[in-house]
């Protein structure tokens, strides 16, 4: 008898061990046809790269994964809507709102914990701003022009209390990876400056440092630095739509307009024809052009007839990479369009500059 007791004991034993590793991922989603597929996708690269796929079945659907300590960002797919969640090593749960997709959470960790939070913060936030525009707009209507005004002041601090609020919860969220993602929305929006971005950064637990999102920050947060008014803009080459090497040296004028820009990036075309007039106009002067597009693989053909319908008769240079273009990076360009204004030594003087502010600008320079 003892031996069978040993035998189960170690039986048991083995077992819990071949499962320490694995997390459980259940979840509720009533009202869901059966066989509704959930797909589970992982960031891998800054790519989506799918998991797994679990079928609802009698409202519940659920699945097995393995532990990891490196803080990481999956998302469900659920009737092509997307839900966020922050999987390490504990058990999760899921609950699914069949007719509000975006309502939905995932509960099981302090990570999630603190999206959800954040996202119910949002709303409240959303609400209150959208309250004030439908009272600003009223009051409009009726001419109140002292209510209006009142009203427009309401909702900037309402935006001002909203921004205070991302940075309390970066601050208080050392050991989030969606703290990271926050720094990285807010540092593109220009909410934050990008030596406030470094010290929310160097503030994070060493774990949330090492991730790839933490490091993204800091390796931009440097190439703003060296591409700041008053820098050395960094050398790059590429290739053109012929295929061929240019680099920047080999493209620079008395002034030169770094411009990015792509495609697919509506501001960026309706500011073209802004660039076209003032090509024209000074290019004969000692202005030049080098434009960099991000343009994703396989784009080649889109890019090169947007040259042409746009009428860019300048420079230009693709890595067909979309964000993960090396030019971008170097400059710490998060945004398009963007701009950087150089003089013949490639030293920065100006940056951004769109509609008519590139035209003075250029103009006093060149006129």
């Amino acid at each position: 008898m003892k031996y069978l007791i040993g035998a189960v004991l170690s039986v048991l034993l083995f077992s819990c061990q071949s499962n320490s590793n694995e997390y459980t991922l259940s979840g509720t989603a009533e009202g869901m046809p059966d066989g509704s597929p959930v797909i589970i996708y992982a960031i891998e690269n800054n790519q989506p790269k799918v998991l797994d796929t679990l079928l609802i079945n009698g409202g519940k659907f659920s699945g097995k994964y393995e532990k990891s300590n490196v803080p990481s960002l999956n998302y469900m797919m659920v009737n092509n809507s997307s839900i966020i969640y922050f999987p390490q090593s504990e058990d999760l749960s899921v609950t699914v709102y069949k007719d509000s997709i975006q309502s939905s959470f995932v509960t099981g960790n302090a990570q999630n914990e603190g999206y959800r939070s954040y996202v119910k913060n949002m709303l409240e936030f959303q609400a209150r701003k959208t309250a004030k525009a439908a009272e600003f707009q009223k009051a409009r209507s009726e001419q109140n022009n002292s209510l209006a005004a009142t009203l427009q002041r309401e909702n900037v601090m309402i935006t001002q209390e909203e921004k205070n609020y991302k940075e309390s919860f970066i601050k208080e969220n050392t050991n989030s990876i969606f703290a990271v993602m926050l720094i990285s929305e807010m540092l593109n929006n220009k909410q934050i400056s990008a030596k406030q971005a470094n010290e929310y950064v160097a503030s994070f637990t060493p774990e949330i440092k090492e991730t790839a999102m933490a490091k993204q920050i800091s390796e931009a947060v440097a190439n703003m630095k060296n591409s700041d008014v008053g820098g050395k803009a960094p050398s790059f080459t590429a290739k053109t739509p012929e295929g061929k090497d240019l680099s920047l040296k080999d493209a620079m004028g008395e002034y030169t307009i770094i411009d990015f820009w792509a495609s697919w990036c509506r501001p960026c075309r309706v500011e073209n024809p802004n660039v076209v007039k003032v090509y024209e106009k000074y290019h004969d002067k000692g202005l030049n052009i080098i434009s960099v597009s991000l343009d994703k693989a396989g784009a080649a053909e889109r890019w090169k007839k947007a040259i042409d319908d746009d009428n860019m008769n300048w420079y230009h240079v693709s890595n067909l990479k979309f964000w993960q273009d090396p030019i971008a990076q170097a400059y710490g360009v998060r945004s398009i369009p963007a701009t950087f204004l150089l003089d013949k030594d490639g030293v920065i003087v100006a940056k951004n500059l769109r509609g008519p502010a590139l035209g003075a600008k250029i103009a006093e320079l060149l006129d």
